[in-house]
């Protein structure tokens, strides 16, 4: 399939993903979802003066990028990208006003609500949080404990309230464009992670970092492979400790994170790094681990309680399985945007012409191609039926890397992946 095929296609599949899903609703066969395959619903009136701020960053993010993406020093442009990103991340929230970044934080099923059981002994809630699992709020049940403790740190250090938590998880996820590019250039050469970074800083997918705490779990993940990468190629030990504490850290973030591991098991491959660098990851990548099992919470034990509160409750579980495991990938589809369905047929034909030749596909292609195996993964699982505009981010993210193939300065390709954002925030409302 070439690329212009593949936009057409791109488009389609996400129409008839959303025909199909208001079809079975019709019908009382999806009941969970008001607009599946997203856990959103239509707007009543689409946004269009309220986008306005939106509209404007995007013209400057598109007039700009390419040109600094070429002129910036290495570090000023990862800055000037992590700004961007930010600007573009906002100003899309800000759109149902200012205090959209805190609000959905505030809904009686996320972590917030939950926080009154830890204050009181948060070692005796680690070490009775499977047994005592029912009781809590539904995305503490869906999840492991960490999550949870994070926004508990953030509520002990004084940054009390919903807000200093949705700024904490929006300056992580959006950080995560500079760590990719990171990776990207340590990889495979500076020229490819700055043909990337407009792409990554203009990717659909910030509508759902703010404010959703997988943003959180992008960034912890980016990072954690971008310092694999820095080790990898420069012999860093810190580095290595570093990347791997945090890596470690990914299942206790969320059990939907474990197959995230394929892509810095892909920078592995490609780094080749020494006996001494491997020894030191797997040190770091040890340490949440081993922590939280002394403290009291076997993570095999939290699986299967949270499987058993997922089967029970009517909720996830009762959506159709076959109509989710394909319409999943629309909404990926709508995370990434058209740059990326564009470049998508040439980045897997030369994952294929790789293995084939049983070579080494280029950088790229295998970081993409570990994204897509992880995304696969969890697909036919069936844990992801639905809400994947969420847990997708973690993974998308890396799939955008992808639309670096568009030669320099791809304006309008930039302007198609600010047109799908501003499209879809216009007419959807989100709880995240």
């Amino acid at each position: 399939m070439t690329g212009r095929i593949a936009v057409p296609v791109w488009a389609a599949f996400i129409v008839a993903s959303f025909v199909v899903g208001d079809v079975l609703r019709e019908a009382g066969l999806e009941t969970e979802d008001k607009l599946p395959p997203l856990h959103a619903e239509a707007r009543g009136e689409p946004h269009t003066w309220q986008m306005i701020p939106a509209i404007c960053v995007a013209v400057v993010c598109v007039a700009a990028l390419p040109v600094l993406a070429r002129r910036l020093g290495w570090r000023p442009l990862l800055l000037v990208s992590w700004a961007a990103t930010l600007a573009w991340t906002v100003a899309l929230a800000c759109g149902d006003g200012f205090d959209r970044l805190a609000w959905p934080l505030d809904a009686p099923s996320e972590y917030p609500a939950g926080l009154d059981a830890v204050r009181a002994d948060p070692l005796e809630w680690l070490r009775t949080f499977t047994d005592r699992l029912h009781g809590y709020p539904t995305h503490i049940r869906g999840h492991p404990p960490l999550p949870t403790l994070v926004f508990w740190a953030l509520d002990a250090a004084g940054l009390r309230g919903t807000t200093w938590a949705a700024i904490v998880i929006v300056l992580v996820g959006t950080s995560a464009v500079a760590a990719v590019a990171l990776t990207v250039r340590g990889l495979a050469g500076e020229d490819m992670a700055r043909r990337a970074l407009p792409f990554l800083v203009m990717a659909p997918l910030v509508l759902w970092v703010a404010t959703a705490m997988d943003a959180f779990f992008l960034g912890v993940g980016a990072w954690g492979t971008a310092l694999v990468a820095v080790a990898a190629r420069r012999n860093h030990l810190v580095a290595a400790l570093g990347g791997g504490l945090l890596l470690g850290s990914l299942p206790y973030l969320s059990y939907g994170l474990l197959p995230l591991f394929a892509v810095p098991a892909a920078v592995l491959i490609i780094a080749r790094p020494s006996r001494r660098v491997i020894a030191v990851l797997a040190l770091g990548c040890a340490i949440v681990p081993l922590a939280f099992t002394l403290l009291g919470f076997w993570w095999p034990d939290g699986v299967a309680a949270t499987h058993e509160t997922y089967r029970v409750s009517r909720g996830s579980a009762m959506r159709s399985y076959w109509y989710f495991l394909v319409a999943d990938f629309a909404v990926l589809g709508l995370l990434t945007g058209p740059a990326v369905a564009h470049a998508l047929p040439s980045t897997l034909a030369s994952l294929g012409r790789a293995a084939r030749a049983r070579a080494l596909p280029p950088v790229p292609a295998l970081l993409v191609g570990a994204a897509l195996l992880g995304m696969i993964a969890l697909a036919l699982s069936g844990v992801t039926r639905g809400e994947v505009e969420r847990i997708w981010v973690p993974y998308a993210a890396w799939t955008v890397v992808a639309a670096g193939r568009h030669a320099p300065p791809a304006r309008g390709w930039l302007a198609a992946q600010a047109i799908t954002a501003l499209v879809v925030q216009s007419l959807v409302l989100s709880e995240w």
